[in-house]
């Protein structure tokens, strides 16, 4: 098996209740908030949809399990798009509403402003605004379907990884069980443990996948294409010193080409922070596929 694909399966994977957040959803009572009980006549078929937040109209899709059932509180997953893209093209590339991947989650795409989120020196609005934005679409979904409010993740590619982060650091993450950015741009987590990144608990989990040959946001950090990013092995301290890990092991397959490193955090929890890492890759395969016929790598 090629990384590509192995790692095709990972932040589905990382998503799955139990996995990515052991120490947030083994044993944790489902939640299930207002939007219980109402009937929508398109499961398993991507929906469009619009809120108004900080006086903005913005939009985003949501994509139902075939077999949604009114009653049952489901996994919320947020995936948020790279730099000039859209909600769409994400859906399509990573095909996580797939039922592979998500036959029992409710997938939701917002879409940025400008094709962009806050954080780089590109973006059109300001952290505040899309972190109240995350906020808004928080509440309408609970209102409008059912959710399981102990079980609501984030992930996202490039500058949408990166604001991942951001709302990992800011007290709207306390609204999320756990977060997954892939090849994350993190602008606004440059400036140490504490420098802009004030987690709402820890341990918080976080799990992170970067290819060690990405030629825009490097894996050794610098200057991106939106500002300074950090060298990712100096980021994940500091996310290890946030959640207060003691030790990591690292797991090699691939011939040593792919690197998984697992910590041991605060109350002996493992897995709270991981990462993988390609070393031979650059993008993240499904990055590629914006780019590239997605035939040619499916």
């Amino acid at each position: 098996m090629h990384p590509f694909y192995y790692i095709a399966g990972i932040i589905a994977a990382s998503i799955t209740p139990g996995l990515a957040a052991p120490a947030v959803t083994i044993g944790v009572e489902a939640r299930a908030t207002s939007g219980c009980g109402k009937v929508h006549l398109l499961p398993g078929v991507t929906t469009y949809h619009g809120l108004a937040s900080s006086g903005r109209d913005r939009t985003y899709s949501v994509h139902l399990p075939s077999g949604y059932d009114k009653s049952k509180p489901y996994p919320v997953v947020l995936g948020f798009h790279g730099s000039s893209s859209i909600g769409l093209f994400f859906e399509v590339d990573t095909k996580m509403s797939e039922s592979r991947f998500s036959a029992n989650k409710i997938m939701v795409y917002p879409n940025g402003v400008g094709g962009a989120w806050a954080g780089a020196n590109y973006s059109q609005v300001s952290v505040d605004e899309d972190l109240q934005f995350v906020t808004d679409l928080l509440t309408e979904l609970r209102g409008e379907y059912c959710v399981d409010d102990s079980r609501i993740y984030a992930t996202g590619i490039s500058n949408g990884g990166g604001f991942v982060n951001t709302i990992a650091c800011s007290v709207v993450g306390g609204q999320f069980a756990a977060f997954a950015p892939a090849s994350g741009a993190y602008y606004t987590d440059n400036f140490g443990v504490t420098g802009g990144c004030s987690p709402a608990r820890s341990p918080l989990p976080v799990l992170e996948i970067h290819g060690g040959k990405d030629a825009s946001v490097f894996y050794n950090g610098g200057e991106g294409e939106g500002g300074t990013e950090p060298p990712i092995s100096t980021w994940l301290g500091w996310w290890a010193e946030r959640n207060a890990c003691t030790t990591s092991k690292v797991e090699d397959s691939f011939d040593g080409d792919v690197h998984h490193t697992i910590w041991t955090c605060a109350g002996g929890a493992e897995g709270v922070l991981q990462h993988w890492k390609v070393d031979d890759l650059g993008k993240l395969f499904f990055l590629l596929v914006v780019h590239k016929a997605s035939a040619a790598i499916y």
